[in-house]
């Protein structure tokens, strides 16, 4: 056949380390019909600091395949909620093999087209945290590539019409396809008038969906005559594949017949028309190909009496499960983003009468419905029983149900076809089923009641049991609980939710509590965290003794923000919020980045050096009374409110950034440096002058800061927040004891000029600097008072 070649890629991204699915990188694929093999392109590559990442460590990459919906993982074996159903999926890990870039490769031959979903992370870290900015962090990121090559042009069967094949000594097989409407119970694929060299040196494959493997379902056309092959209980719209194999080394020409009967379950006796006038009547797709030049719409051409081209009667035995029943349909109620009701005709209460089952059709739109949970749940109406011992079976099956001829029957499964239990009875009355990420498509739920006997089960007589059927879909199962949140992420446009756990909870419902913290255990780290403030007294009591009250005001504010927001920041039940969350977090940040900023300001002493560089003496002029009639804003106070402004725009912008900490640290240390450093030139002597301040203040405090931060920085981890973290605030608020500077005490104190006479104003003196190291005799007049 002619092959073409597809090509897809998807943008890189930055791989994280696995905590709960919400911390995965999904792509999204489409692999269209038709295709033969499919080849995955896996690069993965470090990078740091936006170059390549050779010094970066070696990481080995999980990825998953699964196709029709998300791979529901659980690389930490966690326990998944009760009654919960995990499909399966591929899984492949890519170990580093280059120093900076490795490249997988994964291939499925004859995939099943549609959605193909693939799943990335890392393996687990340990929980360090980090600040952001510190030091440049690797990056490993992981890009999918897809190359498909699918067949065009593969000829089509129609029921009960047979087509003629000459299969060349240099061909290997023939590969046709079928399309199988709804209500249909059986498909029988029949190879007639085969001629070689040895018999019929054929292989007969049958596949639904994609072309055959070699583990399909295969019949040897040389032990078996007549050489067909049936499959029961088929998937209802689509493809089935017909695959002709010849056997190897077998030379010659070999011709032979195929054609393909589809028998309709609503008429087990009779079989599907040979002709179909349209494409309408059999729901079929209208994108053909070519069998043996007639189109899907065009009407059979008249045949000769001699023509081998005519159709060929082929007897209908009567098969178990060929019986088919009417399939209720189910209204669907749309609330919100993966918030669907799917609700019964004349229900919820369902009657299921003895001699028939009761079937019942989900509707799950393509793309959209497979990022959420599909729930289902059977309630047995006991009073219905009516005394006897009547068990309800529900089986669940994707694209075709599962109506069996025998009601002794209790499994959902059979060799092609995978499905769901469930039941409910007197003792049992309530089942539950959840199906994370389902397969998009039709689900069809079959309704049985059989009674329970010494031999087994067996047909009820006269009772017909009433069942509460409810099928919803939700984001979450259970909304994750009250141990975690249901998170709506999005991949490119592909949407889905996933559960991000908290308190030590685990597992795909936030329902494992093998690691859990114990409510003692949260009621203990919430007052650690909230009560290390009441450390930030002493420091106030001490600034409002030295007359720092606006550095006391911060340190009030620091110290009540604080401890509201570290209640409210819990990850268990005790949690309490007097405001809203990311308003409690950003009064946290500025008020710990202002305590810092006017301690080291208080620090740095500006008043006196700016009362004797005389800015004081000259800023105010003549009619400035009214503007200022408190006196002129000091230095001092434009820096405490341009600081305010600057970390205010800083936090807006980025509140874990490491600048945000050191930006105000490092500026409010330059003045101080700057400060001090005149004062030691222009007294000649160092700054602060007492040995005792430098010993018994200033380096303990500065001591105690460095390892706060340090602690901050490199010590705290996931584990031990509670405790670092606690350690944190009272060596903070120790070190602002020990550094926010004394209070100023002149030696001598110049009073008012005495008033004079005559004269209509009164001169008035400053004060010393600090320590009286100013001659009082040589004090300049600052100000002039109105008497």
């Amino acid at each position: 056949g002619l092959f073409v070649t597809d090509y897809f890629t998807r943008t890189p991204r930055k791989l994280s380390p696995f905590r709960s699915f919400a911390s995965i990188e999904l792509f999204h694929f489409h692999i269209p019909e038709d295709t033969v093999i499919a080849v995955w392109n896996l690069i993965t590559f470090k990078e740091q600091g936006g170059t390549f990442g050779d010094q970066c460590p070696d990481r080995s990459i999980t990825v998953y395949f699964r196709s029709g919906a998300p791979s529901v993982i659980n690389p930490l074996h966690t326990h998944f909620p009760r009654d919960t159903a995990v499909p399966g999926s591929f899984a492949l890990t890519l170990t580093w093999t280059l120093p900076n870039r490795t490249t997988g490769v994964f291939n499925v031959t004859s995939p099943l087209p549609g959605d193909w979903f693939l799943a990335a992370h890392l393996p687990k870290d340990e929980g360090k945290i980090s600040v952001k900015g510190l030091y440049e962090e690797c990056q490993y990121l992981f890009q999918p590539q897809l190359i498909v090559q699918r067949l065009v042009n593969i000829a089509v069967l129609y029921p009960g019409h047979v087509t003629e094949q000459s299969m060349a000594p240099h061909n290997r097989s023939c590969l046709y396809k079928v399309f199988v409407p709804s209500y249909t119970s059986r498909v029988l694929v029949e190879v007639l008038r085969c001629r070689g060299a040895e018999g019929c040196p054929l292989w007969l494959r049958v596949r639904a969906k994609a072309p055959p493997l070699h583990n399909s379902t295969t019949l040897d056309c040389r032990e078996h005559a007549p050489c067909q092959l049936a499959q029961d209980l088929p998937f209802w719209q689509h493809w089935y594949y017909v695959l002709v194999e010849k056997h190897p080394g077998v030379p010659g020409t070999i011709s032979f017949q195929v054609t393909v009967q589809l028998t309709d379950c609503s008429r087990p006796s009779l079989a599907r028309p040979p002709f179909l006038p349209s494409s309408a009547s059999m729901n079929m797709p209208h994108s053909f190909g070519s069998a043996g030049g007639l189109a899907l719409g065009d009407s059979p051409p008249p045949t000769s009496p001699n023509d081998t081209k005519h159709p060929v009667p082929i007897p209908v035995t009567s098969h178990a499960g060929e019986r088919c029943w009417p399939v209720r349909p189910t209204l669907r109620n749309e609330l919100d983003t993966f918030s669907v009701h799917f609700y019964i005709f004349f229900g919820p209460n369902v009657s299921v009468p003895p001699d028939r089952p009761a079937v019942f059709v989900i509707n799950l739109l393509p793309v959209l419905d497979s990022g959420g949970v599909l729930n289902l749940e059977l309630r047995l109406n006991v009073s219905s029983l009516c005394g006897e011992n009547v068990t309800v079976f529900g089986c669940l099956n994707h694209e075709v149900p599962l109506t069996s001829g025998d009601n002794t029957s209790v499994t959902c499964e059979t060799e092609s076809l995978a499905g769901f239990l469930l039941s409910v009875n007197a003792t049992a009355s309530l089942s539950r089923l959840r199906i994370p990420y389902p397969q998009t498509g039709s689900w069809y739920l079959s309704l049985r009641s059989l009674c329970a006997t010494e031999h087994g089960f067996e047909p009820c007589t006269n009772v017909t049991a009433e069942v509460y059927l409810r099928a919803y879909l939700s984001p979450c199962i259970n909304d994750c609980g009250i141990y975690g949140q249901c998170k709506l992420l999005r991949t490119n446009n592909y949407l889905y939710a996933a559960c991000e756990c908290k308190a030590g909870w685990n597992g795909w419902g936030c329902t494992d509590n093998a690691e859990a913290f114990s409510y003692g255990f949260q009621l203990l780290s919430t007052l650690l965290l909230c009560l290390s403030n009441v450390m930030f007294v002493p420091p106030v009591a001490i600034a409002v003794r030295s007359h720092y009250l606006l550095e006391a005001a911060v340190y009030i504010f620091t110290m009540f923000f604080s401890t509201f927001y570290h209640a409210c920041d819990q990850p268990g039940i005790v949690v309490f919020c007097i405001m809203e969350y990311d308003v409690l977090q950003f009064c946290d940040f500025l008020g710990s980045l202002m305590s810092v900023w006017v301690t080291v300001i208080a620090m740095a002493r500006l008043q006196p050096i700016v009362k004797q560089a005389s800015v004081g003496k000259g800023a105010c002029r003549a009619g400035m009374e009214e503007i200022y009639p408190d006196g002129c804003p000091t230095a001092p106070q434009v820096l405490y409110l341009l600081g305010a402004m600057l970390l205010s725009m800083a936090l807006q912008m980025d509140r874990h950034g490491l600048w945000n900490l050191l930006g105000p640290s490092l500026f409010a240390l330059g003045i101080m440096a700057v400060a001090w450093t005149a004062r030691t030139i222009r007294r000649r002597h160092c700054y602060p002058p007492t040995w005792k301040r430098w010993a018994f203040y200033l380096c303990p405090g500065a001591l105690i800061a460095a390892a706060a931060v340090l602690l901050y920085a490199f010590v705290e981890t996931e584990e031990n927040y509670f405790y670092i973290h606690s350690i944190w605030h009272l060596l903070i608020a120790g070190s602002v004891g020990f550094l926010l500077p004394p209070r100023a005490k002149p030696s001598r104190r110049l009073g008012p000029l005495p008033r004079r006479k005559g004269c209509g104003y009164q001169l008035c003196v400053n004060e010393q600097e600090e320590l009286g190291l100013v001659d009082p005799a040589v004090a300049s007049i600052n100000s002039i008072c109105t008497s």
